[in-house]
């Protein structure tokens, strides 16, 4: 009979148990699920309009429980009261069987150290017959901790044991050599091998391909070809990657006709391996035909063909490839997004970054260190170094590259003394610096005229540190000098520098000479930078300003007459703003040609604006005329008031939001002149004002640049 679920209502769980398990013995039609539910359906003729409208009670008494999962056997723990656990008397007592047995168990459980503490229980007690099971959990062992001290001891340990290893226990010690960095001790033990298969030379010729001697580990590829006849695709990918690492496109080639003989090319391991070689070596052609062969493209094969495209500076070709991978529907994994972000660094997308930068996020990919370095370089270099630190404060583990990219950062943005702070947190986490550490944090102090730290940290390269200074640290101190205005100092550090004196040395001195207006000692360090570079155009015309600015008109027509006889021409200065998405150029001069009527008459009315309101706050154009350091001498003339500049931000003030920072790119550095018309626009409009010349970053607020009036 059916009970309406209304009558279960009124019972209580004890008799709604006894009578369900009345009814269900004693009616025949009625089919009892086991526990589903708690309820039972009942399978009579009669189908009810809802089926759950009726129901029987199911019988609890079934009991049913999962079914328990299987646990290792529990590792007795030491009582907390022995002093030391490696001679514990219990544990001392214990048979070598167990102890071996006890060991396998530690390592299945990931408790390392505890197994080679076992370990050297048994090393005290003297000659113990150890199985091969427990050798091969103690390889085991040694490979996750990478340490060549638990190596020495297992390894001499089988040695003195007399322990003689089948051809798979000696592939594992010499594995166990290889991942250690035991690389001369694991070409010993392979040379001393009785015996060797494909497995020994893989293990032995990656060994040398990672720690990057590429000959020998050819020499091992044509010694196993001659004793073996034999290869596989693992051993292509391999030897892929040392022709990639050599340079040498020729024996990549010569391995992808061994790969097609042998009919292995198709593999994905050795398609992204050519890939990768062909675009290392320059051949990107190539590189492409083996991407479009491939039957399936995975996400290795796209990252290599869209960096090989980056590489080479192809770098409106990566980002469309990189539209074609995500329109084919295969997954972006962190190494795409920072290739994105990096080609986004060469191109100043802004918006192409943020959109990276939440792909990162969405895709839990936040705390992933390549692609989150790499956004920390763009921000760094994109003005936006307040947004690299938030990233970088972000990442669990930082390593090297990480912290040059945000120092580097600050040094570029005149933010030398967080520059040093950070340089200083550094230290106190135990990183060790390299020399572009020390390039980025006395970099920040040339720029932000921090000369005692600077000497400090230059002269603790050498003391502290162990590094030897390089050609680029000297340049910094030249500039730590140049500076201050101590140009006799600067040139005898020159000359005292156990190193051939740089173009970037030099360099350094002319362009202090250009700030100090030394007409004489600019003259000889010109005439040093002719001969080092004489198809240079930057050090002709910083030349032509010293001239120009002291009034030396025959002179300056002199270095304008080198140009001409050289067939040396300047390119126009330009200079780049982005809105939105779309990024915009303006020449010198220009009639915005490619804009229509009304948006000419706004720019050109925007900075006519401009002009005649700093003016009020006491602008003078008079005082200043200097040309731009990299353009064509003719623009001095007539086209002054409307510099690249200017235009460029007149066209981002009128179309952005008052309340975004506006940032332009040059590519040249910004001349005295609107250096001193774009603070008094910071002054007027009350806007952050980010300019990125040839040379640095210049942020102008509030009337005042943080390069200090020196770059």
């Amino acid at each position: 009979m059916e009970i309406p679920l209304a009558f279960y209502q009124s019972l209580r769980l004890e008799d709604n148990k006894s009578r369900s398990r009345d009814t269900s013995h004693s009616n025949p039609n009625v089919f009892t699920f086991p526990r589903f539910s708690g309820y039972d359906f009942s399978l009579r003729r009669r189908r009810w309009k809802n089926p759950f409208a009726k129901i029987t009670c199911s019988s609890l008494v079934h009991g049913l429980k999962p079914k328990p999962k299987l646990k290792p056997d529990p590792i007795r723990e030491i009582e907390q009261g022995s002093k030391d656990p490696v001679l514990d008397d219990t544990q001392i007592s214990k048979s070598s069987v167990a102890i071996c047995s006890q060991i396998e168990k530690l390592v299945l459980c990931n408790r390392l150290r505890e197994a080679f503490e076992l370990f050297e229980v048994l090393q005290i007690r003297g000659s113990v017959r150890v199985g091969i099971s427990t050798y091969d959990a103690l390889v085991e062992a040694c490979i996750r901790l990478k340490s060549i001290r638990c190596v020495k001891m297992v390894h001499g340990y089988m040695q003195s044991n007399g322990f003689e290893p089948e051809q798979y226990m000696m592939n594992r010690i010499l594995m166990m050599h290889v991942k250690c960095g035991m690389i001369i001790d694991a070409r010993r033990l392979f040379d001393e091998m009785p015996e060797r298969n494909l497995f020994s030379y893989n293990s032995i010729i990656s060994g040398f391909v990672n720690f990057g001697n590429y000959l020998e580990a050819f020499q091992l590829f044509k010694m196993m070809w001659e004793e073996l006849s034999d290869s596989e695709t693992h051993t292509f990918a391999v030897m892929l990657r040392a022709s990639a690492g050599l340079g040498f496109i020729e024996v990549g080639k010569q391995l992808h006709v061994c790969a097609l003989k042998l009919g292995v090319v198709d593999n994905t391991f050795v398609s992204c391996g050519l890939i990768d070689m062909y675009s290392k070596c320059g051949d990107v052609e190539d590189a492409r035909c083996v991407f479009d062969d491939m039957p399936e493209k995975t996400t290795v094969a796209w990252n290599n063909i869209i960096s090989g495209y980056a590489l080479h500076g192809y770098s409106e070709e990566a980002l469309c490839l990189l539209y074609d991978m995500r329109d084919s529907g295969t997954s972006l994994d962190q190494f795409t997004l920072s290739i994105l972000i990096r080609i986004s660094t060469r191109l100043a997308k802004v918006e192409l970054t943020k959109q990276a930068h939440a792909r990162l996020i969405r895709s839990g990919f936040e705390s992933e260190i390549v692609a989150n370095t790499a956004l920390v370089d763009f921000y760094s270099k994109w003005g936006r170094v307040d947004t690299a630190r938030y990233v970088f404060d972000k990442l669990p583990r930082k390593n090297i590259i990480s912290w040059n990219a945000l120092m580097g950062g600050y040094a570029n943005h005149g933010r030398g003394a967080d520059a040093v702070n950070l340089f200083e947190k550094m230290l106190a986490a135990k990183v060790a610096p390299n020399h572009v550490t020390f390039l980025a944090v006395l970099l920040a102090c040339a720029y932000s005229g921090l000369s005692e730290r600077g000497w400090e940290i230059f002269l603790s390269m050498s003391e502290v540190h162990g590094i030897k200074p390089r050609a680029m640290h000297y340049a910094c101190m030249i500039e730590i000098l140049g500076r201050d205005g101590l140009l006799d100092e600067a040139i005898a550090f020159i000359r005292r520098a156990p190193l051939k004196p740089t173009v970037n040395m030099w360099a350094a001195l002319l362009n202090a000479c250009r700030m100090h207006g030394n007409l004489e000692l600019g003259r000889v360090v010109a005439e040093k930078l002719y001969g080092m570079e004489p198809e240079k155009l930057g050090n002709y015309v910083v030349m032509y300003n010293v001239y120009n600015s002291m009034g030396k008109t025959a002179e300056a027509a002199g270095v304008l007459d080198t140009l001409e006889s050289k067939g040396l021409r300047m390119m126009p200065a330009c200079t780049w703003v982005e809105v939105g998405d779309q990024t915009h150029s303006f020449l010198s001069g220009d009639k915005c040609d490619s804009y229509n009527a009304a948006v000419k008459r706004q720019i050109y009315h925007k900075v006519d604006e401009l002009m005649k309101e700093i003016s009020e706050y006491g602008y003078s154009v008079a005082e200043e005329k200097n040309l731009l350091s990299d353009v064509d001498v003719n623009e001095e003339q007539g086209v002054v008031r409307y510099h690249s500049e200017k235009l460029a931000i007149a066209y981002g003030l009128v179309n952005t939001p008052e309340w975004n920072p506006l940032q332009i790119t040059q590519n040249h550095r910004i001349c005295k002149e609107c250096h001193k018309v774009v603070e008094f626009i910071s002054l007027i409009t009350g806007r952050e004002i980010v300019v990125r010349d040839a040379s640095r970053f210049h942020h102008f607020k509030e009337g005042k640049c943080s390069c200090g009036g020196y770059w």
